[in-house]
């Protein structure tokens, strides 16, 4: 019988592992690295124990069968994609690091380690560069991803002061229970089945419904991913910036929007802030003063840019904009982004040491 385990061998590319390869996240890790021609020699599909055996695609042929992330000997293994949840990455973050594996982490666990790089590869790559202090590198938050990198060419050519942001997060970003639980009580309330509107992952009735609370309630009222949001664009694009975050929790399976609100201490108008996004890498402005002249979440499924659109000016402050941000949540906010560190992490980095 055929070793499925692992990706047939090509001498010329790295050995991979995908921790929580079963998730929403590790799956379209697997599909981007496929997708981008990752230079892959093999590729290790890693889970927990009642996941071993399962058999998980890997591009058109090829079948990947997933192995016991605890019994895993990372030594040998050139790179972990990494995201299965905030307290197994403690453990085993580490462990392969440890190994000499480099860890790029999507969990929140390592984000505001300060001797872990927090890395989006359009606003930050030569953060990268401090990965060798611990092996690891974050991943940032799904919403904290599409708006830095919608903030960064503001940044650079405006200096934003403050933000405000609003986000309508589809159900997804909790995993695929979240988007289990949206579809089941979607289908109970048309089937009229009250039984199956059963809450378990959100904490209120998320069918045909907004809720304004992400992660746990802080301190001063604020939830964590609220939280999150502030001090990771603090981290990744500048400590000097003030934000001020609202998460909720949309009926949508995948992508998240965000209304976005920034103050700058140079002048700006709506036009000079199409034109800066514009030229910037990894965005696509779509933004026409007509009906369908906008991007919503829904089109974005699939879809590697942040979509900007409903630019116009902010009248409530002296220089300021407002614009509407949509990205796909799982692969810009997730699994592209992790892949973008890898590659520039192999040609800028590990390349070197081959």
């Amino acid at each position: 019988m055929p070793d499925t385990s692992r990706t047939p061998a090509r001498r010329d590319g790295y050995v991979v592992a995908v921790i929580g390869a079963t998730g929403n996240v590790g799956r379209e890790m697997l599909n981007i690295l496929w997708e981008r021609k990752f230079p892959v020699s093999k590729v290790y599909a890693l889970a927990s124990e009642r996941s071993v055996g399962a058999q998980i695609s890997f591009g058109e042929d090829d079948v990947l069968k997933v192995l016991d992330l605890a019994a895993f000997d990372f030594k040998g293994v050139n790179l972990a994609l990494s995201s299965p949840g905030a307290k197994v990455s403690a453990v085993h973050g580490p462990r392969a690091a440890a190994a000499g594996c480099v860890v790029i982490d999507n969990t929140s666990y390592f984000r505001m380690d300060a001797d872990v790089p927090l890395v989006v590869p359009e606003v930050n790559p030569a953060a990268i560069a401090r990965y060798k202090k611990k092996g690891i590198i974050a991943n940032p938050n799904c919403s904290t991803i599409q708006m830095v990198v919608a903030l960064k060419p503001l940044h650079d050519a405006f200096k934003i002061r403050r933000v405000v942001v609003s986000t309508y997060q589809s159900t997804s970003g909790a995993g695929k229970s979240g988007m289990d639980e949206l579809f089941n009580q979607t289908k109970g309330i048309y089937a009229n089945q009250a039984a199956v509107l059963t809450k378990s992952i959100f904490t209120k009735q998320i069918a045909f419904n907004v809720i304004p609370h992400i992660d746990v309630f802080l301190d001063g009222g604020e939830t964590k991913e609220e939280w999150k949001m502030a001090a990771e664009t603090r981290k990744i694009l500048d400590p000097e910036i003030k934000v001020h975050a609202n998460c909720a929790r949309v009926a949508s399976f995948v992508g998240h929007a965000e209304y976005i609100n920034i103050e700058t201490e140079k002048p700006i108008t709506a036009q000079a802030a199409r034109a800066a996004l514009s030229k910037a890498p990894g965005i696509r402005v779509v933004d026409h003063h007509a009906d369908e002249g906008y991007t919503t979440p829904a089109e974005v499924a699939g879809e590697d840019d942040v979509f900007i659109s409903r630019i116009r000016k902010d009248s409530s402050v002296e220089n300021g904009v407002s614009f509407w941000c949509v990205a796909d949540n799982l692969r810009k906010g997730a699994a592209l982004n992790a892949v973008q560190i890898a590659e520039v992490l192999v040609k800028e980095y590990l390349n070197a040491g081959r």
